[in-house]
């Protein structure tokens, strides 16, 4: 009997001594995940305060207009949306995209000016041979179709470029829109879709402000205190 008490008691404390290592286990990873949130908190708040004052000394740099509409509000709202360098990446995407754009319109309006001027060389050329065949006699009625033939190309040719240069302008409006969605969606302080000039101009100075802190190199965040 005393035996089986002794098993009996043993095998109590080896359940105690078990609860108690599970217990103590569960409490250090307990308080050691909340060390860590609280070591990446102050992080985050370090982190914070760096993109923010970045933002203060910037902004000095604008004119004097638009840092009054630039409160310490939607620069601290401006900070945060920056503080995992998502937003960093998205700017430099659409400006990439952006720069594509513009290329792609440039040399389709420069294709466009050759072909134009091509015509022009061919329609001259043609003109100078038909006078030249021409008789005397008639070349005054030849002339006057010429120069009818030369102001309908000229009119088609402004009417080619209008419509080119109209293309270029929807494209980019195109364009600037997709990007004021895309920084809303991400939350990035003052972008919303607008055609507002005003509006418009703030919003390229708020990504001016992105585009500079991106060459001081505060798009990397930090990885200790």
């Amino acid at each position: 009997m005393g035996g089986m008490h002794r098993t009996r008691a043993d095998a109590e404390g080896a359940r105690v001594a078990s609860a108690g290592g599970w217990l103590g286990v569960t409490a250090m990873e307990r308080y050691g995940g909340a060390f860590e949130e609280a070591v990446d908190g102050a992080r985050q708040q370090e982190r914070h305060y760096q993109l923010l004052s970045a933002l203060q000394s910037l902004v000095k740099e604008l004119p004097s207009s638009f840092q009054q509409r630039l409160s310490y509000t939607t620069l601290s709202d401006l900070a945060l949306a920056l503080l995992d360098g998502t937003v960093f990446e998205i700017v430099q995407g659409l400006l990439e995209i952006q720069h594509l754009t513009e290329k792609s319109l440039y040399n389709q309006r420069l294709r466009l000016q050759n072909e134009h001027r091509v015509l022009r060389q061919a329609l001259r050329q043609k003109h100078q041979e038909a006078q030249q065949a021409c008789r005397p006699h008639n070349l005054p009625v030849l002339q006057a179709a010429q120069q009818r033939e030369l102001e309908a190309v000229e009119h088609r040719i402004r009417e080619e470029q209008r419509a080119m240069d109209q293309k270029i302008v929807l494209e980019l409006d195109r364009k600037v829109a997709d990007q004021q969605s895309t920084l809303e969606k991400a939350g990035v302080a003052g972008f919303y879709v607008t055609t507002n000039p005003q509006e418009l101009t703030l919003q390229m100075n708020l990504l001016e402000l992105i585009r500079k802190l991106q060459q001081r190199g505060c798009q990397k965040p930090m990885t200790h205190l």
